[in-house]
């Protein structure tokens, strides 16, 4: 179990909840593993199909207290509340700030800060790691320009302009992404992102690990009371998650993009699982789309250090911690949005 932000999040798929008193008790095998008054929560989200008591269902809506669940993977499944909860006012404040040109350019040009900056960490990284695998200058010029980009994005208050700097910063970085491609180079040629569909397999596992991830941020918007389906940047569309594809910019370069290198390079994935069909569109196989899986289940729970909180968190858990970010900024908490700046 980990607490942030006056969150408690229980990872364990085996835990139950129940009520002591004033605390929520965590147990495991009729075993207590831990216990939080409920004076100091929030909100309470179970990763486990085990469930609550309904003791402790009830004296979450008595306090206010929001009760989440997830499946282990992450997938929201439903939200328990009281008579009265915030997540109305918030949500009316969602809707508002979306409408409003100065706040949406604000949370949108944060996003993509923190998209640009994360992706210039990568190609820093690579240069600095696998100096005589990779064209240092070629590397080294595409990160000067993103450096550059930052400065214009910093300034930017008009939207259009702020996805055009977004898309120039998006072209240089894919520009040089084949750098960072050290293993199997033969079956994993990469010349610039493409999608709908995919024609070359980087691109059909980056666009199906950004699904993983979009579905993810999506459920982490639901979790904190946020509608995923109202953005700021992407506009809004009848099925569009476009809050989560906001919010996923800045996460993509170091959660999305390194995963699939790492995939690549330690040959967890060849070019035996791809099949082509006729008209250029590249598949993944059901097995290497179960494999892909299995280590995405794992890279989430590695351990980290949360840059604006200073807190080890779970990688799995950073669209969480940056919902409940937004969702403080637009309740007035903080002043603005922190993006996720990895170093």
């Amino acid at each position: 179990m980990k607490k942030l932000l006056n969150t408690l999040y229980v990872t364990s798929q085996d835990s139950y909840l129940s009520l002591d008193g004033e605390n929520v008790v965590i147990l495991e095998q009729e075993q207590e593993l831990g216990r939080v008054p409920l004076h100091n929560l929030e909100a309470i989200v179970s990763f486990g199909y085990r469930g609550v008591s309904p003791a402790l269902m009830g004296g979450c809506a008595k306090r206010n207290i929001s009760l989440c669940f997830l499946t282990p993977q992450g997938k929201f499944l439903a939200r328990v509340t009281g008579d009265i909860r915030g997540n109305v006012v918030l949500r009316k404040r969602q809707y508002e700030a979306s409408n409003d040109s100065d706040l949406a350019v604000g949370v949108a040009r944060n996003c993509i800060m923190g998209k640009v900056f994360n992706s210039r960490w990568i190609l820093e990284r690579a240069t600095r790691d696998h100096g005589l695998q990779v064209d240092v200058e070629k590397v080294k010029r595409a990160s000067g320009y993103l450096q550059k980009s930052l400065a214009n994005i910093e300034k930017c208050t008009d939207m259009a302009q702020l996805r055009g700097f977004e898309g120039e910063a998006a072209s240089v970085y894919f520009g040089v992404f084949d750098q960072m491609i050290l293993q199997q180079k033969k079956d994993f040629v990469f010349s610039g992102r493409n999608k709908r569909p995919p024609m070359d397999n980087v691109n059909a596992m980056l666009s199906f690990v950004y699904t993983l991830l979009t579905n993810m941020t999506a459920s982490s918007l639901e979790t904190v009371g946020l509608d995923p389906y109202v953005g700021f940047m992407h506009t809004d569309r009848p099925g569009r998650v476009s809050l989560a594809l906001d919010l996923i910019e800045e996460l993509r370069p170091v959660l999305a993009d390194r995963f699939v290198l790492t995939l690549i390079n330690k040959k967890m994935i060849t070019g035996k699982d791809f099949t082509r069909k006729e008209d250029g569109a590249v598949l993944i196989s059901d097995k290497a789309r179960k494999d892909i899986l299995v280590e995405w289940q794992n890279k989430k729970k590695e351990i980290i250090t949360h840059p604006y909180l200073g807190e080890k968190v779970e990688w799995g858990m950073i669209p969480f911690v940056q919902s409940m970010l937004l969702a403080r900024y637009l309740r007035g908490d903080i002043d603005e949005y922190p993006p996720f700046f990895w170093k």
